[in-house]
């Protein structure tokens, strides 16, 4: 069962977005996965690239949700599993964060975020951890985690110093 939100648009009526699970081959989705991977290695050096490809994002420890509108793709976001000590609360990844280019200003990034967040308290996470950019491109992403209380950390699980990256993360 997917989760509805309401949000009113300037100048028009409410708009009924749903985000729910969904599959990262499933046509649009797949398309919206590969453009977020061409953007990201036309932005950065390809050994700064960690985005995942939809094969990658259909792991186990994976979920990936989507938004849609009168089953229109808006966006899409994903929660990766950090592995953990046995016994010891769970971290968690937020992973191929992206909006479709005519949703964009919409709010649906935040509806996602908010969304990642309330599935990682679901599950008890004690940490909400992202990477992201440095040059100006990601500067909206950085500004939209910051709003919701992200901070800035060192690297994190298999990730290394990284010029083109910078490292974030929330506790829950």
């Amino acid at each position: 069962m997917g989760l509805v939100w309401s949000r009113a648009l300037p100048g028009k009526f409410e708009a009924m977005i749903h985000i729910e699970r969904n599959d990262p081959a499933r046509g649009d989705v797949h398309q919206l996965l590969s453009e977020h991977l061409a953007d990201m290695f036309a932005t950065s050096p390809a050994e700064s690239v960690h985005a995942l490809d939809h094969s990658v994002l259909s792991g186990p420890s994976i979920t990936l949700w989507t938004a849609r509108e009168d089953g229109d793709l808006l966006g899409c976001g994903a929660l990766k599993l950090l592995s953990s000590p046995p016994g010891s609360p769970g971290n968690g990844e937020i992973k191929s964060m992206r909006t479709t280019a005519t949703a964009r200003g919409r709010g649906v990034a935040t509806l996602m975020l908010r969304h990642i967040l309330d599935d990682a308290r679901t599950r008890n996470l004690e940490r909400i951890y992202l990477e992201t950019g440095t040059e100006d491109y990601f500067a909206p992403a950085r500004r939209l985690y910051a709003r919701h209380g992200f901070t800035e950390c060192p690297p994190f699980a298999d990730y290394a110093l990284d010029p083109y990256s910078v490292f974030m993360e929330l506790s829950l």
